[in-house]
């Protein structure tokens, strides 16, 4: 299901838009291949709305198997406390959109890091500072395979 990293994926003809995309980024010596999220998935989903709102550093981790709390976990990060605030806002609009249950959102007010509870998917939204101070990615991407899924940049 994986293939070579070979730049931007392609848009969807049936929509323009680019498939949801994650690239699987090895630590140990840091080659990348390119997965395509479940189309239709709520993850997707949240892929897609993240990376229109110009969110920076998307990874995506995978939790199956990790933990109970949810599938995914997508940790991103926007240049500013506005921008964190307003792409919260934003995904939260489209999975009520979507049909899905309204998210559950903490952090808002402050906007420094604003996590996003959306059932089988977790997001954490972060200003460059704070994420790096918490490095989440640190205590959850390195499992028993040593990977995260990092999302592609066009």
């Amino acid at each position: 299901m994986s293939q070579a990293n070979t730049g931007a994926p392609l848009r969807s003809a049936d929509t323009g838009k680019r498939p949801a995309t994650a690239t699987i980024l090895s630590m140990p010596d840091l080659e990348t291949t390119t997965i395509h999220a479940e189309p239709g998935s709520i993850h997707a989903l949240i892929l897609e709305q993240l990376d229109d709102d110009q969110a920076q550093d998307i990874v995506s981790i995978p939790l199956e198997g990790k933990s109970s709390i949810a599938d995914h976990m997508i940790v991103a990060s926007g240049r500013s406390t506005r921008q964190v605030a307003a792409m919260a806002n934003k995904l939260a609009e489209k999975l009520k959109q979507s049909g899905e249950p309204s998210p559950r959102i903490e952090g808002l007010p402050t906007a420094d890091w604003v996590l996003i509870d959306a059932g089988d998917v977790v997001v954490h939204l972060f200003r460059p500072e704070v994420r790096s101070f918490y490095n989440l990615e640190r205590m959850w991407g390195f499992g028993e395979d040593g990977q995260t899924r990092q999302m592609g940049s066009a």
